[in-house]
């Protein structure tokens, strides 16, 4: 594959020249050429991006594509045919079904992409000629493609307003016990399809009813009254807090979120600290409002295989837009000091550990929603982070 392919031109000293393949039926006047050609594109390359997928043509790509006196189209066609594969999807119509008050399906229209191939390739064949007559060491290109639209569109599939996506939120939990990977995506699937009306408040343990073993949960990690120890429904606070991540993306008002006793790895793979909510029956909460003129629906996705959770929330813009200042960290503070605590229930001589370190902040930021020019939210949301010693039990009962 040439894309993303990097092919080096071998361990270089500055004084050596780079040697290229080229057809061994040129002339020697075309070999200068072309060699001349090819020396200006060492070292350059040419970025290609649609929506959120980019490529990169290297060097290496670029002089199979170059001849003496122009360009090797079959080279540049390979090259497209492998960006089409990657970006080119037909158009799809929504589907929208619910039982009750709850979504069971939901899937948003989506326009058809098509690359445009010839475009494509001359555009690459202008970056190329760029590369070679400039300066410049790289060149940009926003990959040309023909949209067609789906038969019908997401609104035309629900009488509740839902149009389009308004807000996302995403974290990663790798590292994760198998009970807690299960709990996520328990919790996850039962928030999923939640329909929340114009003017109503959404509460998470409302959504999520009873959390414990006879409602389908595992042991995992959970922390409760100032210790981490195994519980029912470990996980769960994942959930919580990529939603409230979706919600602050959407720029809704948020009515109740807590942040947890201390720092946790989890919630810090990807993003920064003091995004997370805690949440446990009957409190805290994670609560939000929808203050917009249309039914809001919840969707989460969960792949658990890659420890990734998705919530995207589907309703209709109305022009409101919500910025999320960079957290401001202080008042650092190191963890105390491990503790030792004698276990007459493990055998004696071996240690388990029960409790992580973490350190202590203070973690700051804003969240400002404006529509129009008018200020809807203006909050800083402060969380206070104790620091955490890790905790080890010492195990005194008899051996095995």
């Amino acid at each position: 594959s040439l894309i993303g392919k990097k092919i080096s031109f071998g361990d270089l000293n500055e004084d050596q020249i780079p040697t290229y393949d080229f057809d061994k039926s040129l002339s020697e006047s075309d070999v200068k050429k072309y060699q001349l050609k090819a020396d200006k594109i060492v070292g350059k390359s040419i970025f290609l991006s649609f929506e959120l997928q980019k490529f990169t043509l290297d060097d290496s790509a670029m002089v199979k594509m170059i001849s003496a006196d122009g360009f090797y189209n079959d080279e540049i066609d390979r090259y497209s045919d492998e960006i089409s594969q990657s970006i080119d999807r037909d158009s799809q119509d929504p589907k929208f079904e619910f039982n009750g008050n709850k979504v069971t399906e939901f899937v948003p229209a989506l326009d058809g992409i098509k690359t445009n191939k010839q475009v494509l390739r001359d555009s690459i064949k202008l970056s190329i000629v760029k590369l070679i007559e400039t300066s410049d060491v790289s060149s940009n290109i926003e990959i040309p493609v023909v949209r067609s639209q789906p038969k019908i569109s997401t609104n035309e599939v629900n009488n509740l307003g839902i149009k389009e996506l308004i807000g996302k939120g995403e974290s990663t939990y790798y590292h994760s016990i198998p009970g807690r990977v299960f709990n996520v995506d328990l919790a996850a699937s039962r928030i999923n399809g939640t329909l929340v009306k114009p003017g109503d408040t959404f509460s998470f343990n409302q959504i999520l009813g009873d959390v414990s073993k006879e409602t389908g949960y595992k042991e995992a990690y959970v922390i409760q009254e100032g210790r981490t120890v195994l519980g029912d429904g470990g996980g769960v606070c994942q959930v919580s807090s990529t939603l409230f991540r979706a919600v602050l993306n959407a720029g809704l008002p948020i009515l109740e979120r807590s942040a947890h006793a201390y720092r946790v790895g989890y919630y810090e793979q990807g993003s920064q600290p003091g995004f997370d909510a805690t949440v446990y029956s009957p409190s805290p909460d994670f609560k939000f409002k929808n203050d917009t003129q249309s039914y809001i629906l919840v969707q989460a996705k969960n792949n658990p295989k890659k420890y990734y959770l998705t919530f995207e929330l589907y309703g209709i813009k109305d022009g409101r837009v919500a910025t999320v200042s960079k957290p401001n960290i202080t008042n650092k503070t190191p963890p105390p000091p491990d503790v030792y605590q004698d276990d007459p229930t493990i055998p004696a001589g071996q240690i388990k550990q029960v409790d992580y370190a973490a350190w202590g902040a203070r973690v700051s930021f804003n969240y400002k929603v404006t529509k129009n020019g008018e200020v809807l939210i203006d909050k800083n949301y402060v969380s206070n982070y104790q620091p955490w010693q890790a905790i080890y039990l010492r195990g005194t009962g008899p051996a095995n």
